[in-house]
């Protein structure tokens, strides 16, 4: 308090202070006795060791202050109280009664003595102490947990069990999966460039580090505490070690200590050339071969000594994943990143980077690394007897759909290998029995090889049939033999599917229409009209494709695009041969569908697509007119499920093979169907009504089946390269390909081979062995179940591009002559100009002549050159004709292009 409100200083020895505290000599009540009567160190207060008298407690109070003491007096010893006992540096300020100056506290914490923040620093006794007890309990705890782990032995991780596989009836198809495909070799025969290149590719510190990566090791236990994925560069110890725990491969941290224990005792008791063998020897590279000597029969069909430096790098790759490293592809697993032409690219990569490494770390003189510049020779994979003819496409694509679905399933390709599962498939037994008998009837009858070896040489089919209420993968064809031809052609094979792809056209522009040039402000706006089937639209030959603005779509070298028709015939009545989009499906008319769908907008064309199921990343040329009349290669898979959309009326379910996966411990997946609305009802039965045409007049009249309503189309492709059918019923969609391509995967710069004259015909086409083994197909598949109708659709837009109807001349009488009508403008025949415009060839409501729109120019960026011109039926489309003012130079499809991505397909 301020000094203005102190009291005055008492009279010594009086007042009323000092009568309550009695006399000052007293050694009784509670004042304490005197300091220089406890021995203490501060007992000194003068000259004489003699406390000084003061008149009162305020008087002490001041006193002490004045030498040098705290606000508050501390408490005397042996008096009790609130007041501390005072601390090494003065009066103590806390509340608790003092401690005996006898007793040590064994952990000073919070500490003695000291006040403020200063009170809770601990001392570095302390933090010394508590950092040796957290060393000593993880030094303890490794001990422990270093003798408890043994080293592994390879021959006990040469264990699996078999993955049984149901028909969707729930009888067995098959039990596989179980037989490991293993035989260790002793390191004398694996040859030291197989060593080498593991080395110099996963750890080339092997032959000197001590067997670990703490860092990667600290990293994958971070990534898993936070819920990441495991990361890190593991070295070849801890490799072979995490191969040798098949029993345990589960991402937890307690599995991750027990494989740096284990890899700490692999690194101190084996020798270095013990953990390579045990390493190569455990190491999956794929195709069901663990250890170098099952990979080196299953990619070479020779003993792993035998083995080159070039195979020997190869191999090192696929131990960085087989998915995706196996230059025969696994597009079951990934159809977008795991196909043949990726895996073989990312595998010649990764081998050429492999040699460097060699070469750079003194493994390989440059010599002979420079012998070494290619993939090498590598045999198509082997299946056993179990999986042969379409059984071991079936497994293959189950597979393929378990494994690509992981985040659902939780199984991964490790534990897919490891075994034990019941895999319950949508394979129905009679179905898959009835499309390859369908297939094997058409290449007995019509395919010879033997006597037309240039024209039936490597004829191949595929197939696919699907469940349009629920998405279910019924059957497929995928090639003669799962255990001679890898590749399932149900599931992936680059052929184009040419006019098949029209329906997606006419959904696109019964959904958002053709754009309106007769809108104000049309590029802002884009207005649009719905089209009816009845919208006219040219099928003349050789016709200028037209951009929005009315001006001829030419490529980046100004070549003008004339579309061709098969067999460059015209299709309607002269001059402006205008037909309905109805007739225009029934013939396969490629000018037709082509303007229209420049005139939707080929982005359009795209969404309509892929909402009916087509994958994206199949699609090609979506910047090109080419793209409405099917360039792109779908699957059998896709274009089977992407019509049964239309058969649903316009619910889409994306396709799949696997019901429910079981094991020992129960349910592990079920399937659940997800329905997509991606075409209203209305849309979807009006595709399906001109598709019904097509089968009952036009050019898939071999696929009906009497007493049944059949949807479908035909497709054949540009240099006859492929055909197709598909078609479908209310309960059964099913797309059938036919092309030419070699399977002999030592042949270089295979491509697909032109079908003129294959089964003594002189050119294929959709109309002709696909819808035959469509109908035999489907016929034999809906046996037993009732005809269903399609639903009636409903009516749907406007008439596009209607002309109007000509007035006759009136004559002077009825029976004298028939009426004249008015000459039909024409190129050479211009009408006069007149106030109201009238369609002509040249500018009119179809040709949408507006310069203030140019929607649907996208030219595909810089691959102008061999334009595909699509896919037609009943015959051949060749490429289209050069326009007259190209002065007669090019092929036709926009200048002298050859050999661009659209020329025919590659594989």
């Amino acid at each position: 308090m301020s000094e203005h409100r102190r009291k005055p200083p008492q009279p010594q020895g009086g007042g009323r202070a000092a009568a309550r505290r009695g006399p000052s000599g007293s050694s009784s009540g509670r004042r304490a006795a005197p300091r220089g009567a406890t021995g203490s160190p501060s007992d000194a207060y003068g000259p004489g060791g003699e406390e000084p008298m003061y008149g009162g407690r305020a008087e002490a109070r001041r006193a002490a202050q004045r030498s040098g003491g705290g606000r508050r007096r501390a408490a005397e010893p042996g008096r009790g109280g609130r007041r501390a006992a005072p601390g090494p540096g003065g009066p103590g300020r806390g509340r608790a009664r003092a401690a005996d100056p006898g007793r040590k506290r064994f952990i000073d914490y919070p500490r003695a003595g000291r006040y403020g923040w200063k009170r809770w620093m601990p001392s570095w006794k302390l933090v010394s102490g508590l950092c040796l007890a957290f060393l000593g309990g993880l030094v303890a705890i490794a001990g422990v947990g270093y003798a408890l782990v043994t080293v592994p032995n390879v021959q006990d991780t040469a264990t699996a069990q078999n993955n049984v596989y149901y028909w969707s009836d729930g009888t067995e198809m098959v039990a596989t999966g179980g037989e490991t495909n293993r035989q260790i070799i002793n390191l004398s025969q694996i040859p030291e460039e197989m060593q080498n290149a593991v080395i110099s590719q996963e750890n080339k510190t092997f032959r000197t580090d001590k067997g670990v990566d703490p860092k990667g090791i600290a990293r994958a236990m971070f990534n898993m505490a936070r819920g990441g994925s495991t990361q890190g560069g593991s070295t070849i110890t801890q490799q072979y070690v995490k191969n040798a725990m098949l029993g345990d491969q589960s991402q937890t941290l307690s599995r991750k200590f027990k494989e740096l224990f284990v890899s700490i005792k692999v690194g101190a008791k084996l020798s270095k050339d013990e953990i390579m063998e045990g390493y190569l020897n455990s190491a999956y590279y794929g195709r069901n071969a663990y250890g170098i000597q099952a990979a080196a029969r299953a990619y070479f069909n020779k003993d792993a000594i035998d083995l080159n430096p070039g195979e020997c790098a190869f191999l090192a790759a696929t131990l960085k994943g087989a998915t995706y490293y196996d230059p025969a592809g696994a597009p079951q697993i990934d159809p977008a990143e795991a196909t043949r032409e990726k895996n073989q690219r990312r595998a010649l990569r990764q081998q050429q980077d492999t040699l460097n490494k060699m070469v750079e770390y003194g493994h390989l003189d440059p010599a002979t690394r420079a012998k070494y510049k290619e993939l090498p020779k590598i045999q198509n994979p082997r299946f056993n007897t179990a999986l042969s003819g379409q059984i071991g496409y079936l497994v293959d694509l189950a597979n393929g759909y378990i494994v690509s679905h992981s985040e659902e399933t939780g199984i991964t390709q490790d534990k897919l290998q490891q075994g034990g599962y019941s895999i319950y498939t949508t394979f129905d037994k009679k179905k898959v029995k009835a499309l390859e008998a369908a297939v094997k009837k058409v290449r007995k009858e019509n395919i010879d090889p033997k006597k037309r070896p240039d024209k039936d040489s490597h004829v191949q089919f595929g197939g696919a049939s699907v469940d349009p209420a629920t998405g279910a993968i019924r059957a497929i064809y995928g090639g003669e033999d799962a255990t001679k031809h890898f590749t399932n052609n149900a599931d992936e094979t680059g052929a184009q599917v040419g006019s098949t792809f029209k329906p997606f056209v006419l959904a696109a522009a019964m959904t958002w229409g053709v754009r309106d040039p007769d809108g104000p402000e049309v590029q802002a706006q884009d207005e649009r009209t719905v089209v009816s089937p009845k919208s006219l639209y040219s099928g003349q030959n050789n016709l200028k494709i037209k951009k929005y603005d009315g001006s001829v779509w030419t490529n980046e070298e100004g070549k003008e695009w004339l579309q061709e028709n098969d067999g460059k015939e015209s299709v309607g009545k002269a001059p402006k041969y205008m037909i309905d989009l109805r007739e225009a499906m029934r013939q396969s008319v490629n000018s037709a569908f082509v303007q229209l769908g420049m005139d939707v907008g080929l982005d359009k064309v795209k969404e309509a697509a892929v909402a009916a199921g087509l994958r994206e990343d199949s699609l090609a040329g979506t910047g090109y007119p080419s793209f409405s009349i099917g360039i792109s290669d779908p699957s059998a898979i896709r274009m089977a499920g992407s019509y049964a959309t239309f058969a649903a009326s316009g619910k889409q379910r994306e396709p799949f093979s696997v019901q429910k996966v079981t094991s020992k411990d129960g349910a592990v997946y079920t399937h659940k169907t997800q329905t997509k609305q991606a075409f209203t009802s209305k849309v979807a039965d009006n595709v399906t009504d001109v598709l019904k045409t097509v089968v009952e007049e036009g050019t898939g009249t071999n696929a009906a089946l009497p007493g049944r309503d059949v949807a479908g189309k035909t497709g054949t492709t540009d240099e006859n390269k492929s055909a197709w059918f598909v078609g479908y019923t209310p309960q059964l969609s099913t797309a059938i390909t036919m092309f030419r391509y070699p399977d002999d995967e030592k042949m270089k710069n295979r491509t697909f081979l032109p079908m003129y004259g294959t089964g003594d015909q002189d050119s294929i086409h959709g109309a002709s062995f696909p819808s035959e083994i469509w109908h035999d197909y489907m016929d034999e598949a809906l046996d037993g179940l009732p005809a269903v109708k399609f639903p009636e659709p409903e009516p749907i837009g406007e008439v596009i591009n209607a002309e109007p109807t000509p007035t006759p001349t009136p004559s002077p009488t009825e029976s004298e002559e028939e009426p004249t009508p008015t000459p039909s403008p024409s190129k050479d025949n211009k009408p006069e100009p007149s106030p109201t415009p009238t369609p002509s060839d040249t500018c009119n409501n179809w040709w949408k002549c507006d310069d203030t729109t140019t929607g649907g120019t996208d030219t595909g960026g810089t691959d102008t050159g061999g334009l595909d011109t699509g896919g037609t039926d009943g015959g051949v489309s060749t490429s289209p004709t050069p326009s007259p003012t190209d002065g007669g130079n090019g092929n036709g499809n926009g200048g002298n292009n050859s050999g661009g991505i659209f020329e025919g397909t590659t594989g």
